[in-house]
């Protein structure tokens, strides 16, 4: 299939992983170890070691990614750039089934990607190697949009890694801010091959179909969705926050199992905000991302 399929994961990222970590770990999710990335510069050159690292919450359907710099000396795959306009969320990630048959389609509409991006990293400390391939849209503003194949899901979503405090089962939808919204919704529609509709908070809204499996080995087949919403109507959504820039991936929701109330008591001690969708965790506490969870 030549579209993108469901919502894979959102990356959050910091200058310093571990207390990125810790806040994670502080508002219930389980991480996974430490991993140090690998990859090619460009689809013709050898796998080389990456300065970035990361740690993941993997839910039944698709996951959190924490990222930061580990090595200055190496290769930042574009991490610095992100972080000097702030620290917070810059990465969204489709999942697809076909990278070629994706390849193609967006070459087709003149999109300048030089090939299939791989990507592998350690699951843990001297453990087996996850693979992954990935068709980065060029140039994005909104940081790093993409798509992407898992080839070895079944070494990531692994059940000692998916058990969360908090409940949390499925990332459910991301927000994006932009002056323009339709910019930004052009190019998401563009990236997953699937059209977008008006959002009720005005912008625009993407609906990704979801099937069984397609952001996890054992993700049920359920809708995501990508929001891009004009600067005025974050609040209305995320009470009290505002865009760390324009555009940019502000926040995420997150479905739990119990009707959130694990995730509340998860979440007791901390000065959490209702929003229209569930107990919101304000982006100071969550890495500079707005983190929903909902019932």
């Amino acid at each position: 299939m030549s579209t993108a399929l469901a919502l894979d994961h959102v990356g959050v990222a910091a200058r310093d992983l571990a207390p990125l970590a810790a806040a994670y770990e502080r508002l219930g999710f389980t991480l996974t170890p430490v991993a140090r990335q690998s990859g090619r510069r460009a689809p013709d050159l050898p796998v080389e070691p990456y300065g970035t690292g990361n740690r993941c919450a993997f839910l039944r359907h698709g996951y959190i990614e924490l990222i930061a710099v580990l090595d200055p000396a190496r290769f930042d795959n574009g991490l610095n750039g992100w972080l000097s306009r702030y620290a917070g969320a810059h990465i969204v990630a489709l999942a697809m089934g076909d990278e070629a048959a994706n390849l193609e389609r967006l070459r087709r509409g003149g999109a300048t990607i030089p090939g299939v991006a791989y990507l592998e990293r350690p699951v843990e400390p001297g453990g087996p190697v996850a693979r992954f391939a990935r068709l980065p849209l060029p140039d994005a503003p909104e940081g790093r949009l993409q798509l992407i194949r898992h080839l070895t899901p079944e070494l990531v979503w692994q059940d000692r890694w998916m058990a969360h405090a908090n409940g949390a089962v499925a990332l459910e939808g991301v927000v994006l801010a932009a002056a323009e919204p339709a910019d930004t919704a052009s190019r998401l529609s563009r990236l997953a091959g699937l059209p977008v509709r008006p959002d009720p908070l005005g912008g625009f809204r993407l609906t990704l179909p979801g099937a069984a499996g397609a952001a996890g080995p054992r993700s049920p087949a359920m809708p995501t969705t990508l929001r891009v919403l004009p600067p005025t109507a974050v609040p209305r959504l995320f009470p009290g926050v505002a865009p760390p820039a324009l555009p940019s991936i502000v926040g995420m929701t997150v479905r739990t199992e119990d009707g959130t109330a694990a995730a509340r008591r998860a979440l007791a001690g901390l000065p959490v905000v209702e929003a229209p969708e569930g107990p919101m965790v304000p982006p100071g506490l969550a890495g500079g991302a707005a983190l929903v969870f909902t019932g």
